[in-house]
């Protein structure tokens, strides 16, 4: 053999060379935080299915479990920037292997209850603390971490997720409620939950620096960034104060609530039993949120490809103003069968679920940084989940009182229409030097 023919066989990759560039770390990282994500959908996605058979097991109200519903949210929610400064800190691996326990914990707990407050200790501050710290946050993170390039279809997919989970579960969760009763479907939840720890414990990496790689995308010269040693709650509030001092970061914040008030809120929490209210049956219900969850994937990831290409601020005005005609029609489609009408707003509103996200958080890294969007998208994403957290609680005492949700569906058309108009208000541009600069002041 030549010279030259040795020099060029060198050069060559082996076919192990060429398999290890086609399938990057990333990918597989990727595969299992979804999996994962679909572990929190699937608590998320089974509690409009279980208020009613829990209600009528021990006889409790709308409000109480409800409420129960709400204490869930708002712990889910403000778990969540905490638990993106643990991250950092502490690992990843660890925290999702941790979250994954405590929601099967929780489950479980569940099914051996017997007073409400126990409801709220299982379903508000287990569960929440466990679904919280497994967020849309989480993905967030290793998008950021792990992709350069494709970051807003990733996140997109990721945020498809719960969609996934809703469309799976929530079939099989309405019929063995229906014909095993509701614990059995609680066992479910907690067997996935604790099937996917050991997957997380094998398949999730902290970072691509810490297995010897580079993010999916990055120049051959890319260097990780700087970890910090601060105190993660210590992290977390200088995040919020600095990041507060910016008007765009209040228009995220108040978006992102009206997001949450008028879906998980109301239409996750609510939908099943609101259409039980009319005359269709709850497995007919299932579902339709079911499929709700269909044309969610497509939009989620749909909205994450056009985050890549589109403004943002464009998206996210479409999104919510659509969203809002949307739900301001319920009250008048909604009856005892499922007519053209209502299935043309499953269709409509599903495509527009939560394609809020990718472009949500693509703003946050825009005007805060890559360093901080992992955290800043977690106070955004806390105050989604206060206002799905009093959303649950609102529509439960309309329902209670009024008798019907009417009043509930009509709020949150009219706030999403707010939020649509509140995007004319920010300007595409980084905020970095201006947070900077005050938080020197």
């Amino acid at each position: 053999m030549t010279t030259a023919e040795q020099s060029a066989e060198q050069l060559e990759p082996d076919p192990a060379e060429r398999q290890r560039v086609r399938l990057h770390r990333a990918w597989a990282v990727a595969a299992i935080t979804f999996f994962a994500l679909i572990a929190t959908a699937a608590f998320r996605s089974s509690t409009g299915a279980l208020i009613e058979p829990i209600e009528h097991q021990f006889d409790w109200s709308r409000s109480t479990t409800s409420f129960a519903i709400t204490v869930n949210l708002v712990v889910y929610g403000l778990t969540a920037p905490f638990a993106a400064a643990l991250m950092q800190r502490f690992g990843i691996r660890r925290m999702v292997g941790l979250a994954l326990s405590l929601v099967a914990l929780g489950c479980l707990a569940t099914t051996v209850m017997s007073q409400s407050w126990q409801l709220v200790l299982a379903w508000g501050f287990a569960i929440g603390i466990g679904t919280g710290s497994m967020a849309l946050v989480f993905g967030a993170i290793i998008a950021d971490r792990w992709f350069v390039t494709n970051r807003g279809l990733v996140v997109g997919i990721f945020s498809a997720a719960s969609s996934t989970g809703q469309l799976v579960f929530l079939p099989v969760l309405a019929y063995l409620i229906n014909h095993h009763g509701w614990r059995t479907a609680v066992f479910v939840v907690a067997a996935f939950s604790l099937l996917l720890v050991p997957f997380v414990l094998w398949l999730l990496a902290d970072s691509p620096a810490s297995v010897g790689l580079t993010p999916y995308g990055a120049e051959p010269d890319w260097a990780p960034p700087a970890s910090s040693r601060k105190n993660p709650a210590r992290a977390a509030i200088d995040t919020l104060t600095e990041s507060s001092r910016s008007w765009t970061f209040w228009v995220l914040v108040g978006t992102f609530f009206i997001c949450g008030w008028s879906t998980n809120g109301l239409v996750a929490s609510h939908f099943i039993p609101a259409a039980h209210d009319h005359g269709i049956p709850p497995t007919t219900a299932a579902n339709l949120l079911a499929l709700i969850g269909i044309f969610d994937i497509i939009g989620t990831i749909g909205s994450g490809w056009l985050t890549d290409r589109v403004d943002p601020r464009n998206l996210l005005l479409t999104y919510y103003g659509l969203r809002g005609l949307s739900l301001l029609i319920v009250p008048s489609v909604l009856g005892s069968t499922v007519s053209p009408p209502l299935f043309l707003f499953i269709v409509f509103y599903g495509l527009d679920w939560v394609a809020t996200v990718p472009p949500t958080v693509a703003l946050c890294r825009e005007h805060f940084g890559l360093e901080k969007s992992g955290m800043v998208f977690g106070w955004v994403f806390a105050s989604h989940m206060v206002g799905a957290g009093l959303a649950a609680s609102f529509a439960g005492a309309v329902r209670e009182q009024t008798g019907d949700y009417r009043i509930a569906w009509l709020t949150a058309g009219f706030l999403c229409v707010i939020a649509a108009l509140a995007f004319f208000t920010i300007h595409r541009r980084s905020e970095d030097a201006m947070v900077g600069a005050l938080s020197a002041t």
